[in-house]
């Protein structure tokens, strides 16, 4: 017998980027040697002083069911954050804890959106950005960048991609998968755009926010622009700057209307996050951080070496990014060269030619780009870079 699902699943695919790990996990069971520059997670440990905290909390007994939208410990530890890095002053009723950063925008999806209406996203995007819409039936709308606009998008595009059923923009900066990165002066023509349209809430990406090295300081949206404070979403997490990743700890800032949705999601879907990892981003957001500044120049480092090197490969266009751990060059000459017709094709041949895993920028929006990631070890990222080479000279 076989099942049908919903017509919803029609609408919505799998992370490319989570397709991409597990075939690069099934070649490496297979006996090959595969280097995977796929994944955006820091090959750094946790800090010890996070992982102290969490032992301690289950030694203490901190086991059992949280508030669903988090402890009152871990929302003071985030009203603080922002107070301290961003000048933003939020209530606790203004706050929500969640699985990851992701959970926090497809609550926030979920939350505001409606059949018939159209969210704002800029390409190159995150992957699950589009899908995450589409879950909520409204539409995407995609604002193209190229390298040559530097992967942002212009007050003069924003406004022609408005229309009455718009009710939402995705702004994620530093940018995931391009690095780039708006500044305050950037983010406040945008917002002179988005005054004169009081329908359309900001959903404001800031989770690799520390992990920057732009000329400007990092710049949070509803710092930038006062007047939309009550209608942006700041979200945030701990995965990218402290090495988090698998401990699944998001959280959000905004309209205490829209949380309080977003909680009501998260009461029928997964209740609260995990209370040891509350614990320990308590420890992360209170304690020294000195191991964030360290982290973030080992990147710098990585990215300096990484950009350079690809630029000197035949066929690639690499723009140095302002932050993430990402970096993400344009490869239609080097796809040409070599015959192939699409960015997928050529990941798939290097894949398979090269042992070395990557992910195609049509899963970005942005046919003819590749997205590596430099968040590995420096023999790890030269070898990687080696490999290339070999596979564009072949």
């Amino acid at each position: 017998m076989s099942l049908s699902v919903s017509k919803r699943m029609a609408r919505i695919k799998p992370s490319p980027t989570g397709a991409a790990l597990a075939l690069a996990t099934e070649l490496r069971a297979a006996g090959r040697d595969i280097i995977s520059l796929a994944t955006g997670e820091p090959d750094f440990d946790t800090p010890q002083a996070i992982k102290d905290a969490a032992i301690a909390a289950i030694r203490a007994g901190a086991t059992k069911y949280t508030p669903i939208d988090g402890t009152a410990e871990l929302k003071k530890a985030i009203q603080s954050k922002f107070r301290r890095d961003n000048g933003l002053e939020y209530s606790p009723s203004k706050i929500i804890v969640t699985s990851g950063a992701k959970q926090a925008l497809y609550n926030l999806c979920l939350a505001l959106l409606d059949p018939g209406d159209e969210a704002i996203i800029p390409a190159p995007y995150w992957v699950s950005y589009p899908d995450m819409v589409r879950i909520s039936d409204a539409t995407p709308v995609i604002i193209e960048t190229g390298i040559e606009q530097g992967f942002r998008i212009t007050p003069e595009t924003l406004e022609a991609a408005i229309t009455k059923k718009t009710r939402l923009l995705i702004l994620n900066s530093p940018s995931n998968p391009t690095g780039a990165s708006y500044s305050a002066a950037e983010l406040k023509a945008l917002g002179a755009v988005l005054e004169k349209h009081p329908r359309i809430v900001i959903a404001s990406d800031e989770i690799y926010e520390p992990i920057i090295w732009a000329k400007d300081p990092f710049a949070s949206f509803a710092a930038a622009c006062p007047a939309l404070f009550d209608r942006v979403v700041t979200v945030n997490g701990a995965s990218k700057a402290y090495a988090m990743t698998g401990w699944r700890i998001g959280y959000a800032a905004g309209p205490p209307a829209l949380i309080a949705a977003m909680t009501t999601i998260q009461s029928q879907s997964t209740s609260n996050p995990c209370s040891i990892s509350q614990k320990a981003v308590v420890a992360a957001l209170q304690g020294d951080q000195a191991v964030v500044v360290e982290m973030t120049a080992a990147y710098r480092e990585r990215h300096d070496f990484l950009v350079s090197a690809l630029n000197a490969i035949p066929g690639f266009e690499c723009r140095a990014g302002e932050g993430t751990f990402y970096a993400f060059p344009r490869v239609t000459g080097a796809m040409q060269k070599l015959g192939l017709r699409s960015d997928v094709e050529f990941a798939e041949y290097l894949v398979h030619k090269a042992d070395l895993a990557l992910v195609p920028g049509s899963a970005f929006g942005a046919p003819g780009y590749i997205r590596l990631s430099f968040a590995c070890s420096m023999e790890t990222l030269q070898e990687a870079v080696r490999r290339l080479k070999r596979a564009v000279a072949a």
